[in-house]
């Protein structure tokens, strides 16, 4: 069997947020085994498809190295990007059933438009030992799926060396579990995205993603409402590599695009259990 790695939300090989895609089963493997083989590739999410009867449709499945994950942007940008290019599928619109429901995918030039849930936030208080896990004191605290920390400036988001031990029992109000924190800031003057954000993920067993589509889920209603714009740019700064994504609000849904780069293509050598 294939195997891809796939730079998803970049600009160019090593940026963005890796994300392995395995080509397609007629069947799905034990839950054990893609957890083992997720653990083994020890990327952020290690994505799974199978085939239906519809050569444009998929199941699709995302496994972090710890869990199943219920919703991934950067696997699903991933896996369309390996059906397209890796695999030759010719279609004008990709749909994946997933945890979330069905997510459609489409080329918009060359990048991929992903059409996903929007998850609006609630503004929260700062839970107990937040800002000291951070290092910084939020200055609007927000919670979707996960906890959002609106912090002061784009210097601060980019300074933050967080305990991730502290962050990893941390929940306040999110919906999606602990240890899941969302740091975000307007851009500096001159910039040529809108806002800068970081992820830290220790809950999930990611210590940082490197680019969170479902992130960017809360995100884009959050900084649309602030902004007063329907469709913003947004940077997502993990030291030495960075992501970037296009936003548009679409009332209950927002749409994602950004670009893929494959850098890796393996063989496994076992077979699925």
């Amino acid at each position: 069997m294939r195997q891809w790695t796939i730079d998803a939300f970049a600009a160019g090989p090593f940026r963005g947020n890796p994300a392995c895609v395995v080509e397609p089963f007629d069947q799905w493997p034990s839950d054990g085994w893609m957890q083992a083989l997720a653990a083994e590739n020890n990327q952020a999410e290690t994505a799974y498809l199978l085939r239906t009867a519809d050569p444009a449709r998929f199941g699709l499945r995302w496994f972090t190295p710890a869990l199943e994950a219920p919703l991934c942007g950067h696997a699903t940008l991933a896996a369309a990007h390996a059906l397209f290019e890796e695999l030759g599928v010719d279609a004008p619109l990709l749909t994946f059933e997933t945890l979330s429901g069905d997510l459609t995918v489409r080329r918009d030039g060359e990048r991929l438009e992903m059409d996903f849930p929007s998850d609006p936030p609630r503004r929260t208080a700062v839970p107990e030992g937040l800002a000291e896990a951070l290092g910084a004191t939020p200055v609007e605290m927000w919670a979707g799926a996960y906890l959002v920390a609106v912090l002061d400036s784009e210097a601060t988001v980019r300074g933050l060396t967080p305990d991730l031990m502290a962050l990893k029992h941390i929940e306040g109000e999110a919906t999606g579990g602990p240890g899941q924190t969302v740091v975000v800031a307007l851009a500096e003057a001159g910039r040529s995205y809108a806002v800068v954000s970081r992820f830290f993920a220790p809950g999930f067993g990611i210590p940082e993603d490197p680019t969170t589509g479902s992130a960017h889920c809360i995100l884009s209603p959050l900084y649309g409402e602030k902004l007063g714009q329907q469709t913003l740019s947004f940077h997502q700064a993990y030291p030495g590599r960075g992501g970037d994504l296009e936003c548009e609000n679409r009332g209950t849904r927002v749409l994602l695009r950004g670009r893929g780069v494959t850098v890796i293509e393996a063989r496994l050598r076992l077979m699925p259990a």
